[in-house]
């Protein structure tokens, strides 16, 4: 399993917010916006206070990727 964060990047931008003020108001440890920008998984509830300070759905700020075999079967 795979996971993308592209999307918060995007949101963050296009609501003119930086990374460290989202990490202050969510209340988020460095370590774990560290994961996030490595695209590693993080706990649900920690998406969930992300998306209740940019009042967003979990869809909004990650996406699932299926990481393939060596068949080119998902």
């Amino acid at each position: 399993m795979s996971v993308s964060y592209n999307r918060l990047w995007k949101l963050l931008i296009d609501k003119k917010m930086s990374q460290s003020e989202l990490r202050k108001e969510a209340g988020i440890a460095p370590n774990t916006m560290t994961k996030m920008r490595r695209d590693e998984a993080v706990n649900l509830a920690i998406l969930g206070r992300i998306c209740d300070v940019l009042d967003c759905d979990f869809g909004d700020i990650m996406e699932h990727k299926c990481m393939n075999d060596d068949k080119g079967e998902v």
